[in-house]
Formats: structure tokens, C-alpha cells, sequence
């Protein structure tokens, strides 16, 4: 049985052991090596790094979680690139690839672009015959991204970005000898560079880190200061501005009635629109347009060249601009109606458009007087038609449009104006009541005629037969009270000269000289 002694130096043993483990884990103290001089992550759990008794070698070790059967060497090997099994045929062979003429493939497998005339037919630019290889690749060979890589092709790289770090040197000198006023003999260009880049690295550090803490080794980024106030608390009602907590964005304003100069934050949106953000985005659409033009531009991988041919274009652009102007006011004139008189002959162009509507703002870019500018839609508007001052669809009524100037549902009626709605206010009679009004009407009338008649009757009996001629006069003036066969009764006998007449003005669809025309009239 161990001593007292023995006992207490397994606890300190222990102790400073777990302090070890501690300080390693801290990042204070050096990493534990392995056999093979490895460094063991301390983070690792003690179940993984423990070894089973019957692969225990009793030394740090972390072999028995590897592989015993891997290879970690292996012969790097990869197909030829460019070679060519013999040089090209100069007439076509029988069994060759019908679109390029090699005999190692078919046209189906064919890689070159489809021709026109294939090779089969022209025996023109017949294709040499490729290297067929099958090489034996293992595992880790075959997933291998840099297996058959050739780390030569780096230096084309390495060159672009040597020029465009060399043309970024020279423009930042010219800009410095032109701040201050210096000339090429004045000027150490190595110092004077170093001292920037120095003090570019310093500045975005302390933009970038906000703290370190050297136990753990890591950075915190600037993502927001806590004493700073977050943008969902700037406006809290609910319809305001929608905040997204993954990305911790927010695009629109919050607070949209505030003067922008006035509150801290008005929207991502806002921000992003700053500074030089225009002319970043007109630079990735030059570089886009011209990497689809066949220029070699690319604004993530070569920034610095990209920006200076930019320059170079707008440069160009401008002056091309300029001779086409010249060109223009030299051949039809007028380049004194451009120039504005209040700059005398200096040459300054007044673009400002001359308008009659008049338009106020505040400082926070309401509208004071004047009617607002509203974003017209595709269609057309303001449309007035007919001599009317309202569009077609401003009046409702009884489930039809119309319009509101004249209160008229015809779309294609002209304007009656004030008269009109005049009129459409007041109370309408339905059309049966007016029919009826005047039936009523006409039978007293009737009636009245009726009774006069039989008193003349009664007085003078030798008088009937002009009694009966006043009533058929009175029928046949009302042709609403004829029977139904009154064509038939007196008075309506067509006669033989009337047929006559009418026979010889109607018209006959089946006369062939119906619609002859004399030439010589």
C-alpha cells in the first residue's frame, strides 16, 4: 500500500496535469506532440484521444483513429495534355469520326464544334488522332483537385496581377505628386508607398477588429456597438419598416416622415446609395460588358484594373461625346443659343429644362405648392375625349362608368357640361308612364269627338256621312289603333297606277344592268 506522501504527489501530479490541460486549451501553453511530431488538438475529448489497452503504446498518440491501410504517398500521375498519337491525316479514313476526321472516336463522341461539311466530305482539316491512356488511380487520387495540376500556369496569373499592382503604384503617385506639388526628383516612391500601405493596414484593422483577446485567439468583428440603439427600436408600430433578424436588416426607413438629415438611420437602401456606391456599381456593368465583348476584365479577381480601364473608357467616352457636339454645332450651328447668358463667353451649357409648372419643396424634399409628380403607368392617361375634362371611368352609377364632368355613361358622347348634370339630377319618368299618360289623352279627346259628333247627329240626321269620314280620318291618323287587317278596309286599296309606279322605282337585286355605268357620262 503506497505512503501518505506517495498519495499527496499523485494529487499535485494530477493538479498541475489539469492546469496543463487548461492552458493548452487557453492557447497559453504549447500543444501536445505525438509520435510521428504532430500537434494533438487539447479540444479533442478524452475518449478519442485514450488508446484501447490492446493498441495502448502508453505515448500521446492519436494513430489508432487513423486509417492502418491508408497511403499517403502515391505516385501523382495524370493524362497527357496536347499530345497527339501521330500528326494529322491529310485525307479521310475509313471508320473515322465523320465531323473531324481522327479515327480515335465517332461523331457522337466528337468534342469539336458540329461543322457545316463535316471532314467526311471536304477531307479539309482533318484532326490528328489523341493518346488513349487508362491509368491506375487510387482513391485519394482520383478526388484529388491538384492531381495533374501544373503549377507553371500560376505565374500567368501572378503576371496579371503584378501589372495591375504596378499600374495601381503609378496612378497613386501621380496623385500624391499632384497633392503635393512635387516633382519626379523630389519624390522616394518605395517610402512614401510603404508608409501608405502601412497606414491603409492600420485603419482597416481598427475598422474591422473590435476586440482581441489573446487566451482564446479569435476576433470579434464590428457588427454593431452595444451603446448604439437597434433598428427595430426606432419605430415600433407594427407597420413600419420590416426588420429581418437573421441578416439584421432593414431596407426601408423606419421613421419615413423624419428629415433624413435628421435621424440616425434611414434604411439599408439609403446607406447602400452612398458614397461611392454608384460609381461601384457603374464599374462591375463596365466590367461585365466587357468581359461579354471578349476583354479580359473581372472586377473580383483584378479590382485595380478594372478601375483604371473604367477611367480610361469614361475618358474616351467624354471626348468622343464632346467631338460629336462639335461636329454637330459646326455643321448646323446654334452654339449661342446653348450657352447661358450669365456666364458670358465662358463656354457653360444651361441644361436646366424650361417648364411652366411650377413646384416648391422644403429642405426635407416635401412638396409645398404645386401638384405632385405621380409615376405614370404604362397606359395612357389624362385622356380627355369629346370636349369632356374628365377621364372616362371618374363617374359610378347603377354599375356603369362614365364621366363626372357631365355624369354621361355613353364612352363616345360629347361633353353637355353643368346643363348636363342638371339635367341628370332631375327626377326621371319611366317611359311606359309617358305612353300612358298620352293613351289616356288621346282617348278623351276620342270621346269628346264622339259626343260631339252625336250631337250633330241628332241635330242634323241628313249629315252621316260625313260623321263616318271624320272617324276614319281620326283612325287613320293614329296608326297605333289599326286592326289587324286594316290594310284591307277603306282607305287603304292600292290602286293600279300606284302599282304601276311602284314597280317601276323598285330596285331588282337579279337585273344584270342594275349597277351599269355609262363611260362616256
Amino acid at each position: 500500500m503506497a505512503s501518505k506522501s506517495e498519495t499527496w504527489k499523485k494529487r499535485e501530479d494530477w493538479r498541475k496535469q489539469k492546469e496543463l490541460e487548461e492552458a493548452r486549451k487557453a492557447g497559453t501553453a504549447p500543444a501536445e506532440l505525438d509520435e510521428d511530431g504532430k500537434e494533438i488538438n487539447p479540444h479533442i475529448p478524452q475518449y478519442i484521444t485514450k488508446a484501447p489497452w490492446y493498441v495502448d503504446t502508453n505515448k500521446p498518440s492519436l494513430k489508432h483513429q487513423r486509417a492502418f491501410n491508408k497511403k499517403t504517398d502515391y505516385d501523382k500521375q495524370w493524362y497527357d495534355r496536347g499530345v497527339y498519337a501521330a500528326p494529322a491525316a491529310t485525307k479521310f479514313r475509313k471508320g473515322a469520326c465523320t465531323n473531324c476526321g481522327a479515327m480515335t472516336h465517332q461523331a457522337k463522341d466528337c468534342c469539336e464544334r458540329p461543322r457545316k461539311v463535316g471532314a467526311r466530305y471536304t477531307n479539309q482539316d482533318i484532326r490528328p488522332d489523341e493518346v488513349i491512356q487508362s491509368l491506375q488511380l487510387d482513391y485519394d487520387s482520383k478526388r484529388d483537385p491538384y492531381n495533374g495540376y501544373d503549377p507553371e500556369s500560376y505565374q500567368d496569373v501572378m503576371a496579371v496581377y503584378e501589372k495591375a499592382e504596378a499600374a495601381r503604384k503609378k496612378k497613386r503617385l501621380q496623385e500624391i505628386m499632384k497633392e503635393q506639388n512635387l516633382k519626379e526628383g523630389e519624390l522616394n516612391e518605395e517610402e512614401l508607398l510603404k508608409q501608405e500601405e502601412d497606414q491603409t493596414f492600420d485603419n482597416e484593422d481598427a475598422a474591422l477588429i473590435q476586440k482581441m483577446d489573446p487566451k482564446s485567439r479569435t476576433t470579434v468583428r464590428n457588427l454593431r456597438i452595444r451603446e448604439d440603439t437597434a433598428k427595430y427600436l426606432y419605430n415600433l408600430d407594427l407597420d413600419s419598416a420590416h426588420y429581418e433578424p437573421k441578416s439584421r436588416s432593414m431596407r426601408q426607413n423606419p421613421l419615413p416622415a423624419a428629415n433624413i438629415t435628421d435621424i440616425p438611420f434611414a434604411g439599408d437602401n439609403f446607406t447602400r446609395n452612398t458614397g461611392e456606391t454608384k460609381e461601384f456599381k457603374q464599374m462591375q456593368m463596365f466590367s461585365w460588358e466587357a468581359s461579354d465583348k471578349g476583354q479580359d476584365v473581372d472586377l473580383s479577381a483584378a479590382p485595380s484594373q478594372a478601375a483604371i480601364l473604367h477611367q480610361e473608357f469614361l475618358k474616351k467616352k467624354e471626348q468622343l461625346k464632346n467631338k460629336t457636339k462639335e461636329l454637330i454645332l459646326n455643321k448646323y450651328g446654334g452654339e449661342e443659343s446653348l450657352r447661358n447668358p450669365e456666364n458670358g463667353g465662358s463656354g457653360a451649357v444651361d441644361i436646366v429644362p424650361q417648364t411652366e409648372i411650377y413646384q416648391e419643396y422644403s429642405a426635407s424634399g416635401k412638396l409645398i405648392k404645386g401638384e405632385e409628380k405621380l409615376t405614370k403607368s404604362k397606359y395612357e392617361e389624362d385622356v380627355y375625349i369629346n370636349n369632356h375634362t374628365a377621364v372616362w371611368g371618374s363617374y359610378w352609377e347603377n354599375g356603369v362608368w362614365g364621366f363626372q364632368c357631365c355624369k354621361q355613361t355613353i364612352k363616345m358622347s360629347y361633353c353637355t357640361g353643368e346643363a348636363g348634370r342638371k339635367l341628370k339630377e332631375q327626377p326621371t319618368i319611366p317611359i311606359s308612364k309617358k305612353y300612358e299618360d298620352k293613351d289616356k289623352q288621346e282617348e278623351e279627346e276620342e270621346e269628346k269627338e264622339t259626343v260631339k259628333d252625336d250631337k250633330e247627329e241628332r241635330n242634323n240626321s241628313n249629315n252621316s256621312s260625313s260623321k263616318q269620314e271624320k272617324l276614319n280620318k281620326s283612325t287613320s291618323t293614329d296608326e297605333r289603333k289599326r286592326d289587324y287587317n286594316s290594310l284591307s278596309s277603306e282607305g287603304f286599296n292600292v290602286t293600279e297606277e300606284e302599282m304601276e309606279a311602284y314597280n317601276l322605282k323598285r330596285l331588282r337585286a337579279d337585273d344584270p344592268m342594275a349597277n351599269f355605268k355609262d363611260n362616256d357620262d
